[in-house]
């Protein structure tokens, strides 16, 4: 009888009453011992094969695959939720990324910007264009930021919260500064900041219906700001001091227009919301 194998102990094959030999290393029929290195303990029923190398255990007839050793799990029955969990947690650990790096240091240069504005006076050539690197510094990143952060999937709710305010602290900390040593008119100051601050108080009255996206108007006028700010920043004369009051210009027209179309698509976003609600509510009561 070809296949049955020897006891591992050496005792006697059931083939023609022949013993097989406990140092021989062959049971009876030529079979090699090495063949059942597997150590199966136990007898395997019939329709049952051991599970492998160490395994002392049997499995289902039909085997078992490499995702059944992995998850313990047959294939059909993995949950199919667990690789989204374990991934929306890699994103929310994920708090240290490039994007969040540039938004912290937008925020670290506002207080070296600031300084550097008022050293001497504020009127020292040198230190104005300290002032100017570090404000560039910041417009780039910002920039760059919530690039970053939608193309590699980086988003996180720290980036969500601190991007807004690097944004608006590094803004408001140069027109500040530059109205307070009589480089631009207070009333463009408080235009700017007023309209920044109200539009961002009104993203947050709208967010429950929904979320007003940038425009290409609001692109524009946000390089348009940080251009012409950057400008006042510098201490020009001549020609390049007369462009940069136009360049002003265009940016506080900029800045009046695109926040009355906010103030728009925030009030037919509101009246969208409050009509879905009302005909989820009338399905509901139907």
């Amino acid at each position: 009888m070809t296949g049955v194998p020897a006891s591992a102990a050496g005792g006697t094959s059931s083939a023609n009453g022949a013993p097989a030999s406990a140092g021989s290393g062959t049971a009876s029929g030529g079979a090699p011992s090495g063949a059942m290195s597997g150590n199966v303990s136990g007898t395997v029923p019939p329709g049952e094969a051991p599970v492998g190398t160490g395994s002392a255990g049997t499995v289902p007839a039909g085997g078992v695959s490499a995702g059944d050793l992995e998850t313990g799990l047959p294939d059909g029955q993995r949950p199919a939720r667990a690789a989204k969990v374990v991934a929306a947690a890699v994103n929310q650990a994920s708090v240290w990324n490039i994007a969040n790096f540039l938004t912290m240091l937008r925020l670290l240069l506002v207080p070296g910007f600031v300084a550097l504005m008022l050293a001497d006076g504020g009127y020292d050539p040198a230190m104005r264009s300290f002032a100017w690197a570090a404000f560039a510094i910041a417009m780039i990143t910002d920039l760059f930021d919530g690039h970053l952060a939608r193309t590699y999937d980086l988003v996180t709710d720290f980036g969500k919260i601190a991007d807004p305010i690097a944004d608006k602290a590094i803004m408001g900390a140069a027109l500040i500064c530059l109205s307070s040593l009589g480089d631009l008119p207070w009333w463009v100051t408080v235009v700017i900041l007023g309209r920044e601050l109200g539009i961002t108080l009104l993203r947050f009255l709208v967010i429950r219906y929904g979320v007003i996206p940038a425009s290409r108007g609001g692109k524009l006028k946000t390089l348009t700001q940080g251009v012409a700010v950057g400008m006042y920043v510098l201490a020009l004369t001549g020609w390049l001091a007369t462009l940069r009051f136009w360049v002003m210009a265009a940016a506080v027209v900029l800045t009046v227009l695109t926040g009355l179309d906010y103030v728009r698509q925030a009030i037919v976003l509101r009246r969208q919301g409050i009509a879905e609600r009302m005909a989820a509510s009338e399905e509901t009561e139907a």
